[in-house]
């Protein structure tokens, strides 16, 4: 971070504006907005900059900048359009150690200032710390669309409840649970529509109902989905639930981008499996879930994949059901959809396969216990979860009920991050391919003709990093 974020009080302040164009007309608003007392030095000035000369806490100084113009103000803004100003602004500036921008000179700059979006009270700062302004202003565009505009009567209805809510809800879970109820329900949705008073009324309703009654302190889980890898393809309910929760008990193969999208307050508790331990058995991992809501925590029990899909979500919604506790699942997209997509491959295609058949290497049923006849048909695609270590047994068990030997395959190794990696080859090189490869955990196996089809030229890959990096910015900029 090359910049410290930071938010100025500038009410009755002095500040200096140098400057008398456009731009500082556009400034000296801002300035004025909150409420800065402003002094602009300037030779020469537009209409606008006259206008506010008129205006109280704006004084002009008709003459050319000096050092000591910096002496008794708190900021100082340049906006001159002359490159020798710029520079000596900044260097007074810095003798006198006080803060300077320099509008569109970001080497004359000891601050910058960044594209806004105002809701007053709340303000939502956007900066590429001077390297893309334009991005920057994007951005911000992209954020006005998803914001409503009574956002800022939500926080003052806030803020004219938020002592008597203190003194009332004494512990701060019950107090965190009754703001995002207002935030989230009916309340936000009475003052966006234009009735604040309803607002109110309903804030105090819920306040009464949350001092005497308990279910704001009901604990809940969530089983939630965290996608196959990439951080983009969180789900925007499980990114919800991520922020929302007071514990993320989470698998060893959530990675660690994945995970910073929690609130950073909550707690982390690892239950991961490692192939070969027995630690965290899943028994161990339902009565922590039990344990932890029945406390009246916010867990969110957050899984590669999908929690339904091999993840053992079905055991654990079973133990809170038999507990009586209440949970929700999240859905998640599960590997075979995400990792087979970013390495082009399609699960289903007209002319090679009709269906598709998820199946596990790994857990309690062995393989010897699978349908082969059925597995070994055509036309079909198969995708195989955890079966790393088993590949030389699924290459014999499906080899040995019919299906070819020539059958294509492919290895997807963390699929849809930046280390993807694909191999291909066919069933009956399974075995080598995966020794050849030193093929690690997490894997998928796809095995049918789809595995045959690559990303075509166009295709963006995950393993592109710079590619990764200019789709990025383009849609940044599509969406905007």
């Amino acid at each position: 971070m090359d910049y410290f974020p930071v938010f100025l009080k500038l009410n009755n302040k002095s500040v200096l504006l140098v400057g008398g164009g456009q731009v500082a007309a556009r400034k000296a608003r801002m300035l004025l907005d909150a409420g800065a007392r402003l002094t602009i030095v300037t030779p020469e000035t537009n209409a606008a900059v006259d206008a506010l000369g008129k205006t109280r806490n704006v004084t002009i100084k008709r003459r050319r900048f000096r050092s000591s113009d910096i002496d008794g103000h708190w900021l100082v803004v340049s906006a001159s359009n002359s490159p020798n100003v710029e520079r000596d602004v900044a260097l007074a500036a810095e003798n006198a150690r006080v803060f300077c921008n320099a509008v569109d000179d970001i080497a004359n700059c000891s601050y910058i200032t960044p594209a806004i979006v105002d809701r007053s009270p709340v303000v939502i700062a956007i900066s590429s710390g001077g390297t893309a302004p334009v991005l920057a202003r994007r951005i911000r565009t992209m954020i006005e669309t998803q914001l409503p505009a009574a956002l800022g009567d939500l926080a003052q209805l806030a803020a004219r409840w938020r002592v008597k809510v203190a003194g009332t809800l004494t512990s701060f879970s019950s107090r965190l649970r009754f703001w995002e109820q207002v935030f989230d329900g009916r309340i936000a949705e009475a003052v966006y529509s234009g009735n604040s008073e309803l607002g109110d009324e309903l804030i105090a309703g819920l306040l009464d109902e949350s001092a005497f009654g308990s279910e704001s302190e009901r604990g809940v889980a969530w089983l939630t989905g965290a996608g196959p890898g990439d951080p983009d393809l969180v789900t925007l309910k499980a990114l919800r639930a991520m922020q929302s929760a007071d514990v993320i008990v989470h698998d060893r193969l959530v990675s660690d981008r994945v995970l910073a999208l929690a609130r950073r307050d909550a707690e982390r508790i690892s239950v991961g499996k490692t192939p070969g331990c027995s630690k965290n058995s899943q028994a161990e991992i339902n009565a922590l879930l039990v344990k932890l809501v029945a406390e009246g925590k916010r867990v969110c029990r957050l899984k590669g994949g999908d929690p339904f899909i091999f993840g053992r979500g079905g055991e654990e919604a079973e133990a809170l059901s038999e507990a009586g506790l209440p949970y929700i699942v999240i859905p998640g997209i599960t590997a075979a959809a995400g990792c087979a997509a970013s390495a082009g491959i399609p699960l289903t295609h007209r002319d090679a396969s009709q269906s598709v058949v998820l199946l596990t290497g790994h857990g309690k049923d062995s393989i010897d216990k699978l349908d082969w006849d059925s597995l070994a048909r055509d036309r079909q695609t198969l995708a195989v979860y955890m079966g790393v270590s088993r590949f030389p047994e699924l290459m014999q068990k499906l080899t040995g009920h019919g299906r070819p030997l020539d059958t294509p395959v492919a290895i997807i190794e963390r699929g849809t991050t930046p280390q993807e990696r694909i191999v291909r080859g066919t069933l009956g090189q399974l075995p080598m391919l995966a020794k050849a490869h030193a093929i690690e955990s997490p894997a998928i196996l796809i095995i049918g003709e789809v595995a045959r089809t690559e990303a075509r030229s166009n295709q963006i890959s995950n393993r592109d990093s710079r590619a990764e990096r200019a789709y990025a910015e383009k849609s940044a900029i599509q969406r905007a």
